[in-house]
């Protein structure tokens, strides 16, 4: 007898729909206090003390016993070992993966125009890459390769010359898999440290950690609250909320291909959201069951089970035009679009980190090998926000080049502007141009 999943049922018609829909939708990805001085002392500790610190920190909190930065830096050549150390499979499905993911980064690079006007101005703007970038990645068991490939490949493809790589070992666990992926995806350097302190020092630099110009890469609250400490002396990617998806489906779907999808994040962790939306009532019980059936089978039964029951939903709609409304409202980082001719509902979709399309789409291939960046908008925030991309590699400068006739009529219309808001000095300063 399968055990009863007690996952909540919205429907859209009911008169506090919306109200109920903010409460399930809720999140606050905020350190308390106590977090926050932690990582706070943690930075000014790496501040002032540099290398030292990192040891120390790598000492107390990953239970390591290491004599000096030395022992916290992997050179080119333990990457390639590790190449060696994976099955023939998992290298080859690494490769397959990061060759995908290359070929669709490369479509996304921007390059440098100009346009001269009339008289000789011309104007333009200058794509640069940044130089060096900082990745975090989680370290220990819970370690996900396929993160390294999707952060370091867009990097690389924007013309970053360095990639700076911080992994934790706790407890002196390497994981060989991701290694591997840092190798192939052409990492150029990697400290065995985590936490805070290594998000202080790819923004500060020590004697040893070279200082980064963005760090990206997921990780837990102490590596969340660190970059938001640290943004403006560097960029960082985003603040990630936990993962998320939305399915759509018109109820011709298997109900076990959308439970498994739905189970797909919940997995995750505890706070992963999974929602369903269909104008099918029934189908919506065939789900549910098809969820209390499945759920324990998976390895992950325990996180999956608190997610579903704490943050999942089945959400009953009228039709298909308001499950687009409902998707739209909730601007999810994952959406599939488990429907007949998904391409007819996509010009309706504003607010999504992917997009996911037809029935054969499972999620799960756009988080490992499908192309496009795994590294989403979550937590509503794909409605200001795009997944991570070569752009965010990238920054431009603006090229302005006057003609000796554009400064002198530039300069008449600067010089107005300028005199209208009292700053003389710029008027002045562009009436000089201007030919008598």
């Amino acid at each position: 007898m399968t055990a009863p999943v007690a996952i909540r049922r919205l429907n859209a018609a009911d008169a506090d729909f919306a109200q109920h829909l903010d409460h399930l939708l809720s999140w606050e990805s905020v350190s308390d206090d106590g977090v926050n001085q932690r990582v706070l002392d943690i930075i000014k500790a790496v501040r002032e003390r540099g290398d030292a610190a990192l040891v120390e920190f790598t000492q107390r909190f990953d239970a390591l016993e290491v004599a000096s930065m030395a022992d916290l830096i992997l050179p080119r050549e333990r990457l390639e070992l590790a190449l060696t150390r994976i099955t023939a499979e998992q290298r080859q499905a690494l490769e397959v993966a990061a060759e995908r993911v290359r070929s669709y980064h490369e479509k996304q690079k921007q390059d440098s125009w100009t346009y001269t006007e009339a008289d000789g101005t011309v104007l333009g703007q200058k794509v640069t890459p940044l130089d060096r970038a900082g990745l975090y990645v989680p370290g220990g068991k819970a370690s996900y390769p396929s993160s390294v490939l999707m952060n370091a490949i867009p990097a690389k493809v924007a013309g970053v010359a360095e990639v700076v790589m911080v992994v934790p070992t706790p407890r002196g666990e390497i994981n060989e898999i991701v290694l591997a992926a840092a190798a192939i995806a052409g990492v150029d350097r990697v400290f065995t440290i985590g936490g805070a302190q290594a998000v202080a020092a790819l923004a500060y630099g020590t004697e040893s950690v070279p200082p980064v110009d963005k760090i990206v890469g997921p990780g837990n609250i102490y590596v969340a609250t660190a970059k938001r400490h640290v943004f403006g002396k560097v960029g960082i990617d985003m603040i990630a909320g936990p993962s998320e998806i939305l399915v759509v489906c018109d109820g011709q779907t298997d109900p076990d291909w959308i439970a498994m999808d739905l189970f797909s994040q919940a997995e995750h962790d505890e706070d992963a959201q999974s929602i369903l939306v269909s104008p099918d009532a029934a189908f919506l019980d065939r789900v549910a069951e098809s969820i209390a059936r499945l759920l324990p089978s998976l390895e992950r039964e325990a996180i999956a089970r608190t997610s579903i029951e704490g943050r999942g939903a089945l959400i009953l709609v009228e039709d298909m035009a308001q499950a687009i409304e409902v998707a739209n409202r909730i601007a999810p980082e994952h959406l599939e679009l488990s429907v007949e001719n998904p391409e007819q509902y996509l010009p309706e979709i504003r607010h999504a980190g992917a997009i996911f399309m037809g029935r054969y789409t499972a999620e799960a291939l756009g988080d490992y090998c499908a192309g496009p960046n795994h590294v989403l908008p979550t937590s509503g925030t794909a409605r200001f926000s795009s997944p991570l991309g070569v752009y965010d590699f990238q920054k431009r400068s603006s090229i302005i080049h006057c003609s000796a006739a554009g400064a002198s009529e530039l300069g008449k219309v600067a010089s107005v502007l300028a005199r209208g808001e009292s700053l003389t000095a710029h008027a002045r300063s562009a009436e000089y141009r201007i030919k008598n």
